[in-house]
């Protein structure tokens, strides 16, 4: 039985740290898509497991105190800046 692409996605994040841009180039999925996929992932890790997220941060001014983790936003609200680092996810 091949395994789902949230089964891939969570394989993935068990081995090492990722971004969504490159979960999706890895699974072939638009970015958008993978973020979807994240959202369920991370209310379904296994117990004893942890799903963690290194936040979004803006490369002007440093700001990291985004609400939604889980996405990438497209403007730092402090600056303005739309050079923003995308949030990377792990599951440990």
């Amino acid at each position: 039985m091949e395994p789902t692409t949230r089964q891939r996605i969570a394989d993935r994040l068990r081995e090492d740290a990722a971004t969504a841009s490159e979960l999706g180039g890895a699974l072939s999925l638009p970015t958008h898509v993978v973020y979807d996929h994240l959202e369920h992932v991370s209310r379904s890790v296994a117990d004893g497991e942890t799903f963690l997220v290194a936040p979004p941060a803006c490369h002007e001014c440093g700001f990291d105190g985004f609400d939604e983790p889980l996405n990438h936003p497209s403007r730092c609200p402090e600056c303005k800046s739309e050079r923003i680092e995308e949030p990377a996810f792990r599951i440990e």
